[in-house]
């Protein structure tokens, strides 16, 4: 997992401005300084970027909470933006498994401002891949 430090393995995120810094067992979290590249023609951060800032945090947090050989995938997203945020500002983004079953995880993920006041959340499900569940395909 250490190797998804950064930019989650992802160059996209790098030019979004995600850094993934510190993960543990089903949580992840990253420091978002939005780049250009994020932002609208009028300067706040699009929409869709946030729905892959999401979707990127909870993949790494359900890979962190699974055995090796074991992954994750999208089912579905819900997301809210509260506040704006544009080019430069220091946001944290924080995703953590809310349960893991068997087959699916469910998790959320929050965006927050250097004030601490929430950007934009989600919920999300991810269906799971695991080793013995491959056996008994």
């Amino acid at each position: 997992m250490d190797k998804a430090l950064g930019d989650g393995g992802m160059p996209l995120l790098g030019q979004l401005g995600v850094d993934f810094q510190r993960y543990g067992e089903g949580w992840v979290e990253a420091a978002w300084t939005p780049t250009e590249s994020a932002c609208n023609p009028v300067g706040g951060v699009h929409g869709g970027v946030y729905a892959v800032v999401h979707d990127a945090a909870m993949n790494f947090a359900t890979n962190s909470a699974l055995d090796r050989g074991e992954s994750g995938a999208t089912i579905s997203i819900t997301y809210s933006t509260m506040r704006g945020a544009k080019a430069g500002d220091a946001l944290q983004v924080r995703g953590e498994v809310v349960r893991l079953a068997r087959q699916i995880a469910y998790l959320e993920t929050t965006v927050t401002n250097a004030d601490g006041d929430p950007v934009s959340k989600a919920s999300g499900t991810f269906i799971l891949r695991r080793r013995d569940s491959a056996a008994a395909s």
